[in-house]
């Protein structure tokens, strides 16, 4: 069997997730996208239950993928949804002397995935979850 393409172009693709994030957050560097990214899928992250997480990271590209569910707590208690602002902080509290994630980065990471994954897949994934899930995403 070949290299599935998923694997084969994992980190270009996900070059290009940093790209597109960096571009429309306005930030300098890859490495204060990554942060911004990974304090996204952090906060919902924490929000799902594990079945809901396992299929939401299902479409996600797979260096994506990986940074979701690195370092998981699964033990850890799902939180529930809270407004923008608060999630927003929550992302920007993530290595907080070295994270520079603007007021925006929720939907500036949802618009770099919906740009960088299976756009339909991903709704189809968002359709089976909470209207709160689905609003997260909602660039």
């Amino acid at each position: 069997m070949t290299l599935p393409s998923d694997y084969q172009n994992a980190a270009a693709d996900f070059d290009r997730l940093l790209e597109i994030a960096r571009d429309t957050a306005g930030l300098s560097t890859r490495n204060q996208t990554y942060t911004m990214v990974q304090g996204v899928f952090l906060v919902f992250r924490q929000r799902l239950e594990l079945a809901d997480a396992i299929r939401f990271a299902q479409v996600l590209p797979a260096v994506a993928r990986a940074l979701f569910i690195a370092d998981w707590d699964v033990e850890a208690p799902v939180r529930p949804f809270a407004d923008r602002e608060t999630m927003t902080r929550e992302v920007q509290a993530l290595r907080r002397h070295h994270n520079f994630a603007p007021d925006t980065s929720i939907g500036d990471v949802a618009r770099a995935l919906r740009a960088c994954c299976d756009e339909a897949a991903l709704d189809r994934v968002l359709a089976t979850l909470s209207p709160q899930a689905r609003a997260f995403w909602a660039g």
